[in-house]
């Protein structure tokens, strides 16, 4: 298995959040992401779990995340206490209403019917912790709260899979656990602003589309600037692996443009099929050391891969 290691140049700098006490009850990856990233920005967070299914090994999380993969489940969750409830029992409810009185941000994952279920129906919530906020994380928002769905069809919905292949990562979980924090920020704004609790919902199907934007903008289609049309932006092969060039701005694109032996690298020159050829010509007679070279020499942005 892959060690799940945290990126240094993604952790935020500053503590916006500090002092702020989060609950989370949310589960799978974009809660726990979300949860992840308001410990980074110095929130103090608190996770209630269910209990781990009974025929799972002692200490396995009740969290599904922590049986598809326990690296990333311990990543997301270092700096967050984690404990287990039933929330389906007294002792349980009863927990989690302790939590509830001491919480500011209440984070859930659960369909609107669940919640209720759980007596964790905003309005009633809202009532009891009149300072407790709510990011409601759900798969696709307004009436469509309650159909299920999963991050593959949801990125699927807005035109982001090829083919029969899977995408490369997690778009709209990720997305979403990235608009759940911003909820949080948000939350605690409005709360200055109300001086009362407010409610706010992510849903994922909307961080899916919000990432498919440039698509459906045609920035990224078949032939456009940033879908392969532009010469200077595209993936080509080299002697020992793969180059990903991002020479599209026109300094950039002059630059290899000259490497390449092009006369001409204007906008228009550079979606010339002799613009394509010249330059795939030129960087697959190229060592991925000596592209790495010339980027440095020539400042052309570009990055060297192994063969796939």
């Amino acid at each position: 298995m892959q060690q799940a290691t945290p990126s240094s140049s993604n952790l935020p700098s500053t503590r916006p959040l500090k002092g702020t006490r989060i609950l989370s009850l949310a589960l799978n990856l974009p809660g726990p992401a979300a949860l992840m990233r308001c410990q980074q920005m110095g929130a103090r967070c608190v996770k209630l779990e269910p209990p781990a299914h009974p025929t799972a090994p002692k200490g396995t999380p009740g969290d599904p995340m922590g049986l598809y993969n326990r690296a990333a489940y311990d990543l997301m969750h270092q700096g967050v206490r984690v404990a287990s409830a039933d929330l389906k029992t007294d002792k349980g409810q009863k927990l989690l209403h302790r939590e509830l009185a001491r919480t500011d941000v209440l984070l859930t994952s659960f369909r609107p019917s669940a919640l209720n279920k759980l007596g964790m129906e905003w309005k009633s919530l809202h009532k009891l912790f009149p300072q407790l906020s709510m990011v409601a994380i759900v798969g696709a928002g307004a009436e469509r709260a309650e159909e299920p769905g999963h991050d593959l069809t949801y990125v699927a919905e807005h035109d982001l899979v090829s083919g029969l292949n899977l995408p490369p990562t997690l778009y709209a979980d990720m997305g979403g656990s990235l608009m759940a924090s911003e909820a949080v920020l948000q939350t605690r704004l409005l709360q200055l602003q109300k001086g009362k609790g407010v409610r706010l919902e992510v849903a994922l199907s909307d961080a899916a589309g919000y990432l498919a934007l440039p698509r459906k903008w045609g920035l990224t289609t078949p032939g456009a600037a940033v879908g392969g049309g532009h010469a200077g932006y595209r993936v080509y092969p080299c002697k020992d692996g793969r180059v990903a060039l991002a020479a599209l701005e026109p300094h950039f694109a002059a630059s290899i443009a000259k490497e390449a032996g092009l006369e001409k690298s204007h906008i228009l020159a550079m979606f010339s099929p002799e613009a394509h050829a010249a330059i795939a010509a030129f960087l697959v007679g190229k060592t991925r050391k000596q592209l790495e070279t010339l980027a440095l020499d020539k400042d052309i942005p570009l990055l060297t891969l192994a063969n796939s």
